[in-house]
């Protein structure tokens, strides 16, 4: 079995000649093909219960290393992935740390595409497997570690002087699912709620200019086709990045996933919206190029915290009832795998009360403050924490470095809905997070920030 033909790695070299002519990093991008040989099961959606055998569209990673020469270094590792598992991003960090990387100075971030085959025990209780599907998911993850672990020395490797930039664009099409309704909240379309439509570009140029390298992100779940779709393919982030390489060939596009837990594309269900949300996307990063980058300057500086966040009070006895369900729906198959996935564990140790999430701030210069977070992040962090830090520009991005469930705000808990209920369910967590979470997040981050002397407002 082998993942595709396209299996080598593309090494790019992010400035050509050795004259420095006022670069004032070093940059080197590397990307590699992960798109899995068919037939392999798809995550994202508990109703897709046989494996898919079409590829659509190939799957990518990439990896952009960045140095400023005086100690801060920063390496972004891109995957088109439902998630990044906690231990393939140690594996990761690991092969990070060769170079002399630090695992504050790695960023792993998954583009959450819903086309894209399952990755260890992420969402562990949406799915059972027979034997013979275990075994190809087991195949491809471990090929998946080897070439993500590869991707990093590529990325050094390439590093020549550059110079970075960032601009900002928008898109029309993340439109908040959180549909109230008179039973509750529903997944659907709410027009009328929090929004991100911002998508921040960073140029990687080299000294004398001359576009090498763009990371882009959007908050937008990439679920544009329905679960009835069952084939590989990257989604709209995917095709973004393809049209990028187009307009600007030889040029490495990253793709990050922001602050999308609660945001969906819309309309969707077809797949040329798919295509027309990448050209969307493609034409808001080619505008913020076309306007105009400010220039970053070093240093960068790199922090990072686990933050240990409480569930709600539960208990075995009320878990153990879900054993009996019998129901075949999605929702009730799932309640019976998660309640004999925690019960088990439960009697193999302490019952589990928390989760644990990576928080992550880095900063570049006196310009650009991001903060990565762990878990599917509800677009409440970004809006907030853009309010709460001064620095002229803040991305604020959701799936890094680990993504154990959810991450709901205190408005997103108290409200209930998918985000902060049912999924935790599919994640495999025996109740809902704490309503302290939001407060719990938002001050780690705070903590992680002013340990970088980044300037934050009441």
């Amino acid at each position: 079995m082998t993942m595709t033909r396209r299996t080598a790695t593309v090494a790019i070299a992010l400035a050509a000649g050795a004259a420095l002519g006022g670069a004032q990093f070093r940059a080197g991008a590397a990307r590699c093909d992960i798109t899995p040989t068919p037939p392999i099961r798809l995550s994202g959606y508990a109703a897709r219960t046989a494996e898919a055998v079409t590829v659509r569209a190939p799957l990518e990673a990439a990896a952009l290393a960045l140095d400023d020469g005086a100690g801060g270094r920063l390496l972004i590792v891109t995957a088109d992935l439902i998630a990044v598992p906690q231990g393939l991003a140690e594996r990761i960090a690991a092969a990070a740390a060769s170079y002399g990387l630090r695992p504050d100075q790695v960023l792993v971030n998954a583009s959450h595409t819903h086309y894209g085959p399952v990755v260890d025990d992420t969402l562990a209780g949406m799915f059972a497997f027979t034997e013979e599907e275990r075994a190809r998911l087991t195949w491809y993850a471990e090929r998946l570690a080897s070439n993500l672990t590869a991707l990093v020395g590529a990325a050094v490797a390439a590093s020549r002087p550059a110079r970075l930039g960032l601009g900002w664009g928008r898109v029309k099409f993340p439109m908040n699912r959180r549909e109230p309704t008179p039973h509750g909240i529903r997944l659907g379309v709410n027009p009328t709620g929090p929004v991100d439509h911002a998508v921040p570009v960073l140029s990687v140029c080299g000294p004398e200019g001359g576009l090498r390298a763009v990371v882009f992100g959007c908050a937008c779940h990439a679920t544009t086709m329905a679960s009835t779709f069952n084939e590989v393919d990257p989604d709209f982030p995917g095709h973004a990045r393809r049209e990028l390489g187009m307009r600007h060939p030889g040029v490495s596009a990253l793709f990050v996933s922001l602050c999308a837990g609660d945001q969906n594309p819309h309309p969707r269900g077809e797949y040329a919206l798919s295509l027309r949300y990448g050209s969307e996307l493609a034409d808001a990063v080619s505008a913020a190029l076309a306007a105009g980058t400010i220039e970053l300057t070093p240093p960068i500086r790199t922090a990072r915290r686990t933050v240990r966040l409480p569930l709600a009070p539960w208990s075995p006895e009320e878990l153990a009832r879900d054993l009996a369900i019998t129901n075949s729906d999605a929702l009730s198959l799932a309640r019976r795998r998660r309640a004999e996935l925690v019960l088990a564990a439960a009697n193999r140790g302490p019952p589990p009360r928390a989760i644990e999430l990576p928080v992550q701030v880095i900063r570049v210069g006196d310009e650009l403050a991001w903060v990565a977070l762990g878990g599917e992040v509800v677009v409440d962090y970004a809006l907030r924490l853009r309010r709460e830090i001064a620095l002229p520009h803040v991305i604020v991005a959701g799936y890094c470095n680990a993504v154990p469930a959810y991450l709901p705000s205190l408005r997103v808990l108290l409200e209930g809905g998918y985000e902060a209920v049912d999924s935790m369910v599919y994640y495999g967590h025996p109740a809902p997070l704490a309503t302290n979470v939001e407060e719990t997040v938002i001050a780690t981050v705070r903590e992680a920030a002013m340990s970088l002397g980044v300037p934050l407002r009441r």
